[in-house]
Formats: structure tokens, sequence, C-alpha cells
């Protein structure tokens, strides 16, 4: 996985626990995979994760000292980088290593300066709405009645016009010609 040089449109899905931001993400992902767009994903995690446990090769390649182990197969491949104290990337340095896209879709990074669909879900209704405080949401997506204060206001369920309203939004029907190989 080299580093690349232009980075593609970016969209965050971010909301408070139990929002709805995965299924969300996981939709809008099928939506825009099945117009033919490459996305790819950031899913920003808030506890330490495992995704090579107990006593596989690759965690005990880990366990034994690699910095990086990369775990490859016919059908998928996974690079596993150990921080040993150095500090988290920043989001901008994570977008920066994915192979080239039409657009990536950012799950969590609440803070973070990108374009961002707030998900809010009535089960979910406490804290204070996102919108309020973050000038980066362009848009809710709620499974209740919401005043969107400007904002564009959709239902959690409707992806294909969130979907709609991203492309047009970010600039990934633009992107996505850019990096098609030209016919002549």
């Amino acid at each position: 996985m080299k580093p690349r040089n232009a980075a593609p449109p970016v969209i965050g899905i971010a909301g408070w626990k139990n929002s709805g931001k995965t299924t969300l993400a996981t939709r809008l992902i099928a939506e825009l995979t099945g117009r033919g767009f490459r996305v790819a994903s950031v899913k920003h995690a808030h506890h330490a994760f495992q995704i090579d446990d107990g006593e596989t090769d690759s965690a005990r390649h880990r366990r034994a000292g690699a910095t990086q182990v990369v775990l490859v197969s016919s059908r998928r491949w996974a690079l596993i980088a150990e921080l040993a104290g150095a500090p988290e990337p920043s989001l901008e340095e994570v977008i920066a290593r994915l192979d080239p896209c039409d657009l990536v879709i950012v799950e969590g990074y609440k803070a973070a300066p990108i374009p961002k669909i707030e998900a809010r879900r009535h089960a979910a209704a406490h804290g204070t709405p996102l919108a309020d405080n973050d000038s980066n949401v362009i848009a809710v997506a709620a499974d209740h009645p919401v005043e969107g204060h400007g904002l564009p206001v959709f239902s959690l369920d409707d992806a294909a016009g969130i979907a709609d309203f991203i492309v047009a939004a970010v600039g990934a029907d633009a992107q996505r010609r850019a990096a098609a190989p030209r016919v002549e």
C-alpha cells in the first residue's frame, strides 16, 4: 500500500452512541458501490481492538515483536501496524494511505474538520445535536422528525437520497470522471 498524491472526496457519518452511524454508513457504501463508485471506509474505534486474536500465526508474529504484519490471501489482505507508543495517526494520514477511490466514508471522527452527515436515532436522542456546534455538519439523517435549522434533513433509511446528496455535495462524480481512463 503506497501513499497517494491526491486525496479523494471525504464524507463523515457522525453522531452520538447508538445513533445509527454504522447502519447508515453500510447502507451508503452499498448504495454507492451499486452505482459503480469505488468507496473506501475509515472507522474510528475508541478502544483497543484485535483483528488477529488468539493463536493465529499473524498474532504470534505481532506478539513476537513485528511492528507490521501483513495478512494475505486470495480474497483479501490486511495490514496490522503496532503504534508502539506513537500517537494515533491523524485522519489525513490514514486517508493518504488508502488506495485510489472515488469517495471515502468516515464513521466516527466526530470532531474532524470534514463534511459530515449527522445520524440521529430517537432511541439515542440524548446529547446536543452535533449540528448545533459543528459547521461541518452539512445534513441530518434521523429516524424521527427533527428541525434541520437550514440543513437538509433525510430519513435515516433514505440511503438513495442521502447518496444523491453526498455525490453532489462533495463532487464525487467529478472525482470519478477525472480518475477514469481516457478513451481516445
